[in-house]
């Protein structure tokens, strides 16, 4: 009795270290992490930081120190808003370009990804591939049939016109996220809600809609984003003034006196574009990830 009651203490005690050793490079491990986590988010915030500041500093302030908070003031927003009809204006045309964009998106995407996903019909891996298969071709080699239908139409020099080809170009990333949304909702919620007379439009609606909500998320966002930034279509496609979007409007301000580039101009509609979208990623950040990477795991 006396040696058992002396080495199980011994035992315990020499599994201890071993133990607490763990619990050390576990505790060193998350300090790392936390760590490398910080300044990542430093390496990305300090462009951001950069562009902010550099949009309050006038011209003669621009060789000032990076961080420098000397001089600064609004001129460089007042020239945005002297420029043509003004920065709301343009604004207004951007942000009606890219929701118009990211409602006809959702309209159609999620209608053509239920169908392929819930519906057999003829040639239907047949069409689903075509349709795939047009991300492959690099839309800067189409902006000149593009623009010929847009005349034909009479859509040209619109924001209408821009709308329907943004939409064009993000509906086949859209339809192929939205069919593997539907894709990972099991059929038979569908069949009980079925036995219980919801179909149809019903159906899609009520029941499937808030299932694959995130997918809808990530697809609208996806589809404002790119319309809010895209520049060369609506560069190309756009040649009246006042129907410009922000990123032709911070290349038409870019020039200075004697041809020199107004950085501060530039800067400050840079900082005017970031909002809506750091604006919308935060609020909708988290279905916008959800939705994501449930279409990449199909």
């Amino acid at each position: 009795m006396t040696h058992a009651a002396s080495s199980l203490p011994a035992s315990l005690t020499a599994s201890k270290p071993s133990h607490s050793r763990r619990r050390s490079r576990f505790g060193w491990y998350t300090v790392l992490f936390h760590i490398t986590c910080i300044l990542v988010a430093l390496l990305f915030l300090a462009p951001i930081l950069l562009v902010l500041l550099a949009s309050f500093r006038p011209p003669a302030m621009v060789g000032n120190g990076f961080l420098s908070l000397q001089g600064l003031d609004l001129s460089n927003y007042g020239r945005l808003e002297n420029f043509g009809a003004g920065i709301l204006h343009y604004s207004g045309n951007s942000l009606f370009v890219a929701f118009a964009t990211a409602i006809l998106t959702i309209f159609v995407s999620v209608f053509a990804g239920y169908g392929f996903s819930r519906f057999r019909f003829p040639l239907k891996s047949l069409a689903f591939v075509l349709i795939l298969s047009t991300i492959m071709v690099p839309f800067q080699s189409i902006l000149t049939p593009l623009f010929l239908i847009l005349v034909k139409l009479g859509l040209q020099n619109t924001l209408s016109g821009l709308v329907f080809i943004y939409v064009t170009l993000q509906l086949p990333f859209s339809v192929f996220m939205m069919r593997n949304a539907f894709d990972a909702v099991p059929k038979e919620i569908e069949e009980a809600a079925r036995i219980d007379g919801v179909k149809g439009l019903r159906s899609l609606i009520y029941v499937m809609g808030p299932l694959v909500f995130p997918g809808i998320v990530s697809v609208g966002l996806f589809a404002f984003l790119n319309a809010w930034n895209e520049f060369l279509a609506a560069l190309v496609l756009l040649t009246d003034q006042d129907r410009y979007t922000l990123p032709v409007l911070v290349t038409a301000v870019r020039s200075g006196h004697y041809g020199s580039i107004d950085w501060g101009a530039v800067q400050a509609g840079v900082t005017v574009m970031m909002i809506p979208c750091l604006i919308l990623f935060v609020t909708l950040q988290r279905f916008y990830i959800r939705g994501l990477t449930a279409g990449a795991v199909k």
